[in-house]
């Protein structure tokens, strides 16, 4: 089910060679992605910005969520600083559902990124959001913050980058990719059972809850006769025949 646990860096104490911080610029990435993981029907917890990676590990545990996936920037080690270049997809060996997300993360970035043969997935068995997780995990390092051509990339094309990590983020739970919409009320108007909110858009999603006759919903999106909601906290899909849009 569409559950994504999302951890951008907490670590504030690595500097951008252009302005700003590891933690800052992984959460502008992380915000930016929100309205497209919304718009497709993916419910999404953030991690705590004033946290560690402990924190955002245990945080993670103590729900029941599909995907766990980490948001960094790299650095290279002192006697190459500024020098390397490139975008790594960790994954722990033999993960399959985190090489899986890798992969599809790496397939989406590298028609964005400037050197597209140095965007590539790698194994880990050292990174705690790797080995530690409940979920399934993968943890990217979007390019090089000591860098400069990698650090003026990612700052300059956040709404391009986060476009293209929310993509394989659906493309991993197999769902649509949405564009954001203008969100509109409606209301469900079944006759008699409640209407069933999925997964996805299609009777073959599992239901997340049931929606009784009469509850007020919000509309995120559509999609070949499926509507997006919004229902208290939760979103998932629904047959948009049983929902009536508002004006």
């Amino acid at each position: 089910m569409p559950f994504l646990f999302l951890s951008p860096s907490t670590q504030d104490f690595n500097l951008y060679v252009t302005t700003g911080n590891e933690q800052y610029w992984m959460n502008q990435l992380a915000d930016r992605m929100e309205p497209y993981l919304a718009a497709s029907g993916i419910n999404v917890t953030r991690n705590n910005p004033s946290g560690s990676a402990a924190t955002s590990i245990r945080q993670s545990n103590m729900g029941s969520y599909d995907f766990h996936l980490a948001l960094h920037s790299n650095a290279a080690p002192e006697n190459l600083s500024g020098q390397l270049r490139g975008i790594d997809a960790y994954y722990y060996p033999g993960a399959q559902y985190g090489e899986a997300m890798a992969q599809l993360v790496v397939d989406n970035l590298k028609p964005i990124y400037p050197l597209p043969d140095r965007v590539q997935t790698r194994t880990s068995t050292a990174i705690g959001e790797l080995r530690r997780t409940k979920a399934p995990a993968a943890l990217i390092e979007i390019g090089y913050h000591d860098n400069p051509q990698d650090a003026a990339w990612l700052t300059e094309n956040l709404d391009e980058i986060a476009a293209a990590m929310s993509r394989a983020v659906a493309q991993y739970f197999g769902l649509p990719f949405l564009q954001p919409q203008g969100v509109q009320t409606g209301v469900v108007t079944t006759e008699r059972t409640p209407l069933n909110l999925r997964g996805g858009p299609g009777t073959a999603f599992p239901v997340l809850m049931r929606v009784p006759n009469g509850t007020p919903v919000e509309v995120l999106n559509q999609y070949d006769g499926w509507y997006v909601l919004r229902v208290g906290t939760l979103l998932g899909y629904a047959d948009s025949r049983y929902v009536t849009v508002g004006s």
